[in-house]
């Protein structure tokens, strides 16, 4: 873990246990001096070594029951899937180029 994801991760757990205590992301943003987009990296890097961190459309949160987690799962399931959506519509678009025009 970096010293940025220890901050974020060491922020959450201490300021903001469970839904309860959720911060906004531009709470955070401003909290921690990071942007949207680095916090939303650090996020998802945390989340892939294991550290609950969890969310909702209003915040983030370090997660302190298995529910917060399993919720946090659902939302970003949901998000996975609308993305297939998107990949499959762009790939139905592919159709109405000529192959001279795909890479």
């Amino acid at each position: 873990m970096d010293m940025r994801e220890e901050q974020v991760s060491a922020y959450l757990k201490g300021a903001c246990p469970g839904r309860r205590y959720r911060a906004s992301g531009s709470e955070l943003e401003t909290v921690l001096g990071v942007s949207g987009t680095d916090l939303r990296k650090l996020v998802n890097r945390l989340r892939q070594q294991g550290v609950p961190i969890a969310s909702d459309r209003r915040g983030y949160f370090y997660a302190v029951t298995a529910g917060e987690v399993y919720s946090t799962i659902r939302q970003l399931r949901q998000m996975a899937e609308g993305l297939e959506r998107a990949i499959a519509g762009l790939e139905g678009a592919l159709e109405h180029f000529s192959e001279d025009q795909q890479p």
